[in-house]
């Protein structure tokens, strides 16, 4: 057999092509693509400056409602311009100010029409200082999302690498890590979460940290790693002892090369899934971190912050950034953790 006929004889398929071909034939999984696609590249443009960059900026009057609301038309500027300029009537005999009050009208008058024109609407409404809605939420999408994909990305690393080394190895190596894993779990999650925050933004290491995003994510990373490690660390003491593993320590396979060339594509599945819930619970920490002013600071916005502003507003009737919050966060938790569930159908070796 010459080499031009190797060359013509059918190859199979590799993993990834076969991922990406069950991938496609599932509808659902391919939309929930589309958005998280949206979401990514809407804050790769915020990243740079290119979209949201002047959310800060006061565009529309205070609680400038949607446009599909319509202009809120209640007469009180007119009122208060009116109480500010005093009454039109001849009272200079009994109040000394009296003839101030003509002046006083005028300049309020010249004031309204030399002023900066403010929208009365905005596409999804203003704030209480009259910052648009739509562009705070974009902003806040580049902060929430940057967060919980990076800690969830630095806690799945960890929590990977530390139960394959702790499930393939075992002895004293995994007796250790397993006396690690259970002193970060004695404490609850929570109150670790709160902790870890009130000393790394109060305490001695604030001043080398910073207050910036990065020290939500090293706090959500340092308490996110336990629930993969303890899967990762199962799946491994369960594959160590395949053929296909002692296969590749007969060919010459290294432990880093068996740990992570073979055995880890067998379980990406666990792996995605666990990725997928630690993006969507560390965007919920985030927002309750924020909310309760322990995330990000104060001259940042992220989801948190804005559902902390809504709460307030809404006693007044003011709905919309609470509505923009939610439904933003909504819409790509729920195409995340869908895509997740997808990818790790198509990546489940029992399903080929």
């Amino acid at each position: 057999m010459n080499t031009g006929t190797l060359r013509a004889l059918p190859q199979s398929p590799g993993v990834w092509q076969q991922a990406w071909t069950r991938l496609r034939a599932d509808r659902v999984g391919m939309l929930c693509l589309y958005v998280t696609v949206f979401f990514v590249i809407l804050v790769v443009l915020a990243q740079l400056g290119l979209v949201a960059n002047d959310w800060q900026k006061e565009v529309g009057t205070p609680f400038a409602p949607p446009h599909f609301v319509g202009k809120i038309v209640d007469g009180s500027q007119t009122a208060v311009v009116d109480s500010i300029a005093g009454p039109n009537v001849d009272i200079s005999d009994v109040d000394p100010l009296a003839p101030r009050y003509e002046e006083w009208r005028e300049r309020a008058a010249q004031y309204q029409t030399t002023s900066v024109h403010k929208s009365d609407t905005l596409p999804l409404g203003g704030d209480q200082l009259g910052r648009d809605v739509l562009s705070k939420v974009i902003k806040g999408a580049q902060v929430s999302i940057t967060v919980g994909l990076a800690a969830a990305l630095v806690a799945t690393l960890i929590g990977t690498v530390l139960g394959a080394v702790g499930g393939y190895f075992g002895g004293r190596i995994g007796d250790f890590l397993e006396w690690v894993y259970n002193v970060f779990t004695a404490i609850p999650y929570i109150l670790l979460v709160f902790a870890l925050a009130a000393v790394l933004k109060s305490g001695p290491l604030a001043g080398m940290l910073g207050s910036g995003a990065w020290t939500v994510v090293i706090i959500l990373s340092l308490v996110g790693w336990t629930g993969i490690y303890r899967l990762v660390r199962s799946e491994y003491m369960k594959h160590r002892s395949r053929e296909y593993v002692r296969a590749a320590e007969a060919i010459g396979a290294s432990h880093v090369s068996r740990m992570f060339t073979h055995i880890l594509p067998n379980i990406s599945h666990v792996v995605l899934v666990q990725l997928s819930l630690h993006v969507v619970g560390f965007i919920k920490a985030e927002v309750i971190l924020s909310f309760l002013g322990l995330g990000v600071p104060i001259d940042m916005v992220s989801w948190g912050t804005m559902l902390s502003e809504a709460q307030t507003e809404l006693v007044l009737g003011k709905w919309w950034q609470l509505a923009a919050a939610t439904s933003f966060m909504a819409a790509f938790v729920t195409a995340f953790a869908l895509l997740t569930d997808a990818l790790r159908d198509a990546l489940d070796p029992k399903l080929r």
